[in-house]
């Protein structure tokens, strides 16, 4: 193990973090708050990050490495990044803290918060800000505009971005690095203006765009996006859909190469999965409302919402019929697109398993047929595919764990089932104690830190944290 350029790399994000935590500095400074948390946090972790980038190492980085310090580097930013809300004073305890902000750099949207109003412009600014932070990646972002990190690059990305397949837009790392932020830039900014033009105030539309283009589900208002006109929450659904899809498809459309992204079977079973939810629930919810507008708005919302994992609501569908319900249980198993800020198991895996179940059953009538699965008219290994289903294996036994753990602090089925399983997807908000118009608080430290290394997990799709914890990975 490179442990020297582990910690090199280490210091290079907590200098990008010091630096990314002046821009709450400034908003609180700016609405005449205190910028003692930010500043606190801020001057600390800089000298050290200084002092661990200054360490000379070998440029030696292999897979074990890359998928570690990405494990190792999501830790500390979360703990780190903890602390403007420990020292602002508004938050009982440390596990909260974390809990928020780990909910906030893996895009959950989960909250321990009964009355998000209260607290200072500032905190609710980086709460939101590290949604949009951890949406695309803090390593994507280094490489964007830090390159000369050290190491392979390309192990980097493919250890943080979701999906099956790694995404890759130019041969140069750095450069689609630069191009994916680039268009993760521009979404932003069109959905501040759109906001900000249906009438949602400046400082709202900047901070439900952080938690929107990046499906992390924060809000400044209890109600959520309730709370908003209509013309506000259609643009939510659709940066909401946007932010699903895989980034790569973005760049097809810019580069004229239309016909090629809109082929795209990934994108197809995503349109699929959210336009039968919503004909679904708008069908099943359509006998509780006067309105059929109504209906609609809240069916298409709520399944836009939990199918690109934001868990943002506008309505408290724990009082739908169970048909619903389900259907959104089924949602939070799917997720969005390979490539996008969407959690989840992904369409892409789905898809890929799906296909690979027919090839077997297929083989049972034809024993001698040559069948290969293919994704986008591309042939997909084996090994791929091996590792697709041990994913889902670990997926489904780690669901598991987490329902155990949250039942054994006196939550019931329902509550503990969509509380693990919100916090390893990153949707964030289930059903019953945790749904849209419920918190996570009444969980203990431990369960609270328990869920947090959950959603971790889920953000980096399991592989990252589970090397870091395996002895092996650090023997020599």
């Amino acid at each position: 193990m490179n442990y020297k350029l582990m910690l090199r790399m280490l210091g290079r994000i907590l200098q990008l973090e010091a630096l990314l935590l002046l821009l709450p500095t400034l908003v609180a400074l700016l609405y005449q708050e205190s910028p003692r948390p930010f500043l606190l946090t801020l001057v600390p972790i800089l000298i050290v990050g200084t002092l661990l980038s200054r360490l000379r190492a070998k440029a030696d980085f292999f897979s074990r490495e890359g998928f570690a310090v990405v494990g190792m580097i999501w830790v500390a930013l979360c703990v780190t990044g903890a602390f403007p809300f420990w020292l602002s004073g508004e938050f009982a305890t440390f596990w909260d803290c974390l809990f928020e902000i780990t909910s906030g750099f893996t895009t959950s949207g989960a909250t321990i918060l009964a009355d998000i109003e209260r607290l200072p412009r500032g905190i609710l600014f980086w709460r939101s800000f590290s949604s949009w932070i951890g949406g695309m990646g803090i390593l994507l972002f280094t490489l964007a505009f830090l390159p000369k990190v050290g190491g392979r690059n390309q192990i980097l990305v493919q250890a943080e971005m979701p999906g099956p397949l790694a995404t890759k837009l130019v041969p140069k790392t750095v450069q689609s690095s630069q191009i994916l932020y680039g268009l993760y830039i521009a979404l932003t900014a069109v959905e501040i203006l759109a906001l900000s033009i249906a009438g949602m105030p400046f400082y709202d539309a900047v901070v439900s765009t952080f938690a929107c283009v990046c499906t992390g589900g924060f809000c400044v208002l209890n109600a959520s996006f309730a709370a908003y006109n209509t013309a506000c929450q259609i643009i939510a659904i659709v940066f909401m859909i946007l932010g699903s899809l895989n980034f790569a498809l973005f760049f097809l459309i810019l580069t004229g190469r239309v016909r090629q992204a809109l082929k795209s079977d990934e994108l197809r079973f995503f349109l699929l999965a959210a336009g039968v939810g919503s004909v679904l629930v708008f069908a099943n919810i359509l006998p509780l409302y006067d309105s059929i507008g109504e209906a609609l708005m809240d069916a298409v919302f709520q399944v836009a919402s939990i199918l690109s994992t934001s868990g943002f609501s506008t309505t408290d569908y724990n009082l739908w019929p169970p048909f619903s319900q389900t259907i959104l249980v089924l949602l939070m198993f799917i997720g969005g697109c390979s490539g996008s800020t969407a959690g989840s198991i992904k369409c892409g895996r789905l898809l890929l398993m799906f296909r690979c179940a027919r090839r077997s059953i297929l083989r049972l009538s034809h024993p001698r047929a040559v069948k290969v699965v293919k994704l986008d008219g591309k042939i997909v290994e084996e090994d791929k595919l091996n590792t697709i289903f041990a994913f889902f294996i670990l997926f489904c036994i780690l669901l598991v764990i987490g329902c155990v753990v949250v039942t054994l602090d006196g939550a019931n089925l329902v509550t503990a089932f969509t509380t693990s399983l919100g916090a390893l997807t990153n949707v964030g908000p289930g059903l019953d104690m945790v749904g849209p118009m419920g918190n996570f608080s009444f969980y203990s430290g431990p369960t609270k830190l328990f869920l947090s290394l959950m959603m971790v997990v889920g953000r980096l799709e399991i592989f990252p944290i589970l090397l870091l914890l395996q002895p092996s990975t650090w023997r020599r």
